[in-house]
């Protein structure tokens, strides 16, 4: 195993979901933006297309988010479910300092609908799957620098609301949204079922 590889394998085994978050950050915005833009420029895509958008929303950006999702929660799901569900989630989402909101932009298989028709159904999974990974090494990047994450589902609840309040395209496709900020807790307990399940090696 390369040095290198024992400090991967450490980052994967810290991302945890962690949910007390406090309005502070371990780490600048500039080193915040410098680590998402890394990520931007070196994570692959399906011919290099590079068609995932980042949305970054820190401080008091980062709190009208969540205002609009108390707001719209609040008004489309029965009372009792949205306080159960969401009332209590959405303040903790709040309490934190940031969250990246993750997006593809399909229009850049466009060009290659035309001359891939034959693999065109292809391409949606092949956003999805790009943008799997930067969400993954994003989270295990900001936990690396002493950030708390939880990635959270507010999609299509929101979006239209979003790309209102920050000018985000209405064609590209929201994936997630990243909450983030200084642990006022730990983590939640990370279950494992068994690898003789999922693993499957042949040939060695």
């Amino acid at each position: 195993m390369s040095n290198l590889a024992p400090s991967i394998l450490a980052g994967f085994k810290g991302r945890r979901s962690v949910y007390s978050l406090a309005n502070e950050s371990t780490i600048s915005d500039e080193r915040i933006e410098e680590i998402l833009s890394e990520v931007m420029k070196n994570m692959p895509s399906g011919f290099n297309t590079q068609g995932t958008r980042m949305v970054v929303l820190l401080k008091e950006e980062h709190q009208k988010l969540w205002d609009i999702a108390h707001e719209i929660a609040s008004a489309s799901v029965p009372i009792e479910q949205f306080e159960n569900l969401y009332r209590a989630r959405i303040a903790g989402f709040r309490a934190a300092y940031g969250t990246v909101l993750f997006y593809e932009d399909p229009a850049v298989f466009k060009p290659l609908e035309v001359k891939m028709p034959i693999i065109k159904d292809k391409f949606p999974e092949w956003l999805d799957h790009a943008s799997g990974m930067s969400q993954l090494a994003v989270w295990t990047l900001l936990e690396a620098e002493g950030l708390g994450c939880n990635l959270q589902h507010y999609n299509p609840m929101i979006d239209a609301r979003i790309s209102e309040q920050w000018k985000v395209p209405k064609e590209w496709k929201s994936k997630s949204q990243l909450v983030f900020g200084k642990p006022t807790g730990p983590p939640r307990e990370k279950t494992s079922e068994p690898l003789s399940s999922r693993l499957f090696v042949y040939g060695k």
